[in-house]
Protein backbone atom coordinates (compact mmCIF):
# COMPACT_ATOMS: atom_id res chain seq x y z
CA UNK A 1 0.00 0.00 0.00
CA UNK A 2 1.52 3.43 -0.80
CA UNK A 3 0.85 6.49 2.05
CA UNK A 4 -1.74 8.12 -0.24
CA UNK A 5 -4.26 5.44 -0.38
CA UNK A 6 -7.28 6.20 2.09
CA UNK A 7 -8.43 2.38 2.55
CA UNK A 8 -4.78 2.25 4.61
CA UNK A 9 -4.25 3.60 8.33
CA UNK A 10 -3.91 6.75 7.45
CA UNK A 11 -6.76 7.58 5.19
CA UNK A 12 -9.33 7.38 7.52
CA UNK A 13 -7.05 10.00 9.51
CA UNK A 14 -6.40 11.75 6.88
CA UNK A 15 -10.14 12.33 5.94
CA UNK A 16 -10.95 13.37 9.48
CA UNK A 17 -8.22 16.18 9.70
CA UNK A 18 -9.34 17.45 5.80
CA UNK A 19 -12.92 17.43 7.58
CA UNK A 20 -11.79 19.60 10.57
CA UNK A 21 -9.46 21.95 8.11
CA UNK A 22 -12.79 22.99 6.16
CA UNK A 23 -15.34 23.28 9.40
CA UNK A 24 -12.47 25.36 10.75
CA UNK A 25 -12.25 27.65 7.68
CA UNK A 26 -15.70 27.38 7.04
CA UNK A 27 -16.41 28.42 10.79
CA UNK A 28 -14.16 31.83 11.26
CA UNK A 29 -15.52 33.20 7.58
CA UNK A 30 -18.83 32.53 9.02
CA UNK A 31 -17.81 33.59 12.68
CA UNK A 32 -16.18 37.13 10.85
CA UNK A 33 -19.20 37.48 8.33
CA UNK A 34 -21.71 37.10 10.79
CA UNK A 35 -20.80 37.62 14.10
CA UNK A 36 -20.72 34.59 16.67
CA UNK A 37 -24.52 35.32 17.84
CA UNK A 38 -26.10 34.84 13.87
CA UNK A 39 -24.15 32.66 12.97
CA UNK A 40 -25.17 28.72 12.78
CA UNK A 41 -24.19 25.23 12.49
CA UNK A 42 -26.58 24.43 9.71
CA UNK A 43 -24.44 27.92 7.97
CA UNK A 44 -21.11 26.26 8.47
CA UNK A 45 -21.83 22.94 7.59
CA UNK A 46 -22.86 24.21 4.46
CA UNK A 47 -19.87 26.56 3.50
CA UNK A 48 -17.85 23.12 4.04
CA UNK A 49 -19.89 21.10 1.95
CA UNK A 50 -20.56 19.37 4.53
CA UNK A 51 -23.69 17.45 6.89
CA UNK A 52 -24.29 19.54 10.01
CA UNK A 53 -24.24 16.54 12.06
CA UNK A 54 -20.29 16.51 11.14
CA UNK A 55 -19.77 19.66 12.87
CA UNK A 56 -21.60 18.74 16.17
CA UNK A 57 -19.16 15.07 16.00
CA UNK A 58 -15.93 17.23 15.75
CA UNK A 59 -17.20 19.92 18.27
CA UNK A 60 -20.04 18.95 19.63
CA UNK A 61 -21.88 23.09 19.90
CA UNK A 62 -21.32 26.38 18.36
CA UNK A 63 -19.82 27.09 21.45
CA UNK A 64 -16.86 24.18 20.61
CA UNK A 65 -16.60 24.70 17.07
CA UNK A 66 -16.04 28.87 18.22
CA UNK A 67 -13.45 27.96 20.46
CA UNK A 68 -11.92 26.06 17.90
CA UNK A 69 -12.13 28.20 15.58
CA UNK A 70 -11.13 31.40 16.99
CA UNK A 71 -7.83 32.68 16.86
CA UNK A 72 -7.06 35.35 19.44
CA UNK A 73 -3.69 37.45 19.20
CA UNK A 74 -3.98 40.00 22.27
CA UNK A 75 -0.68 41.57 20.73
CA UNK A 76 0.54 42.84 24.37
CA UNK A 77 2.96 45.22 24.49
CA UNK A 78 6.73 44.40 25.30
CA UNK A 79 6.38 45.61 28.75
CA UNK A 80 10.30 45.05 29.25
CA UNK A 81 11.05 47.64 27.06
CA UNK A 82 8.50 50.83 28.95
CA UNK A 83 9.87 52.90 32.09
CA UNK A 84 8.12 50.11 34.66
CA UNK A 85 6.17 52.70 36.38
CA UNK A 86 4.05 52.93 33.65
CA UNK A 87 3.23 49.62 32.55
CA UNK A 88 -0.27 49.40 34.14
CA UNK A 89 -1.51 51.96 32.53
CA UNK A 90 0.05 50.96 29.04
CA UNK A 91 -1.62 47.48 29.83
CA UNK A 92 -5.38 48.79 30.21
CA UNK A 93 -4.93 51.47 27.43
CA UNK A 94 -3.73 48.28 25.34
CA UNK A 95 -6.68 46.28 26.31
CA UNK A 96 -9.08 49.02 25.69
CA UNK A 97 -7.99 48.96 21.95
CA UNK A 98 -7.95 45.19 21.96
CA UNK A 99 -11.41 44.66 22.81
CA UNK A 100 -12.82 48.11 21.07
CA UNK A 101 -11.57 46.23 17.82
CA UNK A 102 -12.37 42.76 17.82
CA UNK A 103 -15.63 41.54 17.97
CA UNK A 104 -14.20 38.06 18.26
CA UNK A 105 -12.60 38.46 21.87
CA UNK A 106 -15.90 39.99 22.84
CA UNK A 107 -17.51 36.62 21.93
CA UNK A 108 -14.82 34.76 23.20
CA UNK A 109 -15.59 36.05 26.18
CA UNK A 110 -19.33 35.18 26.33
CA UNK A 111 -18.46 31.95 25.56
CA UNK A 112 -15.99 31.10 27.74
CA UNK A 113 -18.26 32.47 30.54
CA UNK A 114 -20.87 29.78 29.91
CA UNK A 115 -19.07 26.93 27.85
CA UNK A 116 -15.64 24.84 28.65
CA UNK A 117 -14.57 24.81 25.75
CA UNK A 118 -14.22 28.81 25.99
CA UNK A 119 -13.16 28.76 29.24
CA UNK A 120 -9.93 26.59 28.45
CA UNK A 121 -9.56 28.92 25.10
CA UNK A 122 -9.56 31.87 27.88
CA UNK A 123 -7.47 29.69 29.82
CA UNK A 124 -4.83 29.34 27.22
CA UNK A 125 -4.72 33.01 26.01
CA UNK A 126 -4.06 33.62 29.56
CA UNK A 127 -1.23 31.00 29.43
CA UNK A 128 0.23 31.72 26.88
CA UNK A 129 -0.23 35.43 26.04
CA UNK A 130 -0.42 37.37 29.59
CA UNK A 131 2.12 34.82 31.40
CA UNK A 132 5.22 35.70 29.44
CA UNK A 133 4.59 39.77 29.69
CA UNK A 134 4.01 39.41 32.91
CA UNK A 135 7.29 37.76 33.71
CA UNK A 136 8.96 40.67 32.43
CA UNK A 137 8.24 43.25 35.01
CA UNK A 138 6.97 40.86 38.31
CA UNK A 139 9.73 41.05 41.16
CA UNK A 140 9.14 38.01 42.27
CA UNK A 141 9.45 35.08 39.64
CA UNK A 142 7.04 33.21 41.72
CA UNK A 143 4.30 35.35 41.94
CA UNK A 144 4.22 35.74 37.77
CA UNK A 145 1.46 33.15 37.70
CA UNK A 146 -0.77 35.00 40.76
CA UNK A 147 -0.21 38.36 39.76
CA UNK A 148 -1.08 38.04 35.85
CA UNK A 149 -4.29 36.09 37.40
CA UNK A 150 -4.80 39.08 39.41
CA UNK A 151 -4.31 41.78 36.38
CA UNK A 152 -6.65 39.37 34.28
CA UNK A 153 -9.57 39.56 36.82
CA UNK A 154 -9.72 43.51 36.18
CA UNK A 155 -9.34 43.48 32.34
CA UNK A 156 -11.79 40.47 31.99
CA UNK A 157 -14.08 42.34 34.76
CA UNK A 158 -13.64 45.39 32.53
CA UNK A 159 -14.69 44.06 29.46
CA UNK A 160 -17.46 41.73 30.90
CA UNK A 161 -19.05 44.69 32.21
CA UNK A 162 -18.52 47.32 29.69
CA UNK A 163 -18.51 44.92 25.94
CA UNK A 164 -21.02 41.91 27.55
CA UNK A 165 -23.20 43.05 29.94
CA UNK A 166 -22.76 46.75 28.97
CA UNK A 167 -23.51 48.51 32.53
CA UNK A 168 -24.45 51.90 31.73
CA UNK A 169 -21.88 53.72 34.45
CA UNK A 170 -18.67 51.37 33.30
CA UNK A 171 -19.87 52.07 29.54
CA UNK A 172 -20.71 56.19 30.46
CA UNK A 173 -16.78 56.34 31.44
CA UNK A 174 -14.15 57.14 28.88
CA UNK A 175 -10.91 55.99 27.94
CA UNK A 176 -8.79 58.07 30.00
CA UNK A 177 -11.02 57.50 32.97
CA UNK A 178 -10.80 53.93 32.70
CA UNK A 179 -7.25 54.09 32.14
CA UNK A 180 -7.04 56.32 35.42
CA UNK A 181 -9.11 54.13 37.29
CA UNK A 182 -7.62 50.85 36.70
CA UNK A 183 -4.44 51.58 35.81
CA UNK A 184 -2.78 52.21 39.05
CA UNK A 185 -4.36 48.41 40.26
CA UNK A 186 -2.91 46.73 37.37
CA UNK A 187 0.02 48.62 38.34
CA UNK A 188 -0.19 47.37 42.03
CA UNK A 189 -0.95 43.85 41.21
CA UNK A 190 2.03 43.43 38.25
CA UNK A 191 4.96 45.59 40.23
CA UNK A 192 4.33 46.28 43.68
CA UNK A 193 6.28 44.47 46.42
CA UNK A 194 4.05 41.34 48.13
CA UNK A 195 1.84 42.39 50.69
Amino acid sequence: MNGTDDSGSGGPRRRSDTTRNAILAAARERFAADGYERATIRAIAKDANIDPSMVMRYYGNKEGLFAAAVTVDLKLPDLGSMPRDEVGRALVAHFLDVWEQNDELTALLRVGATSQAGAERMQRVFRDQLLPVTRLVCPDPEQVPTRAALAATQVLGLALTRYVLRLQPVMALGRGEIVAWLGPTIQRYLTAPSP
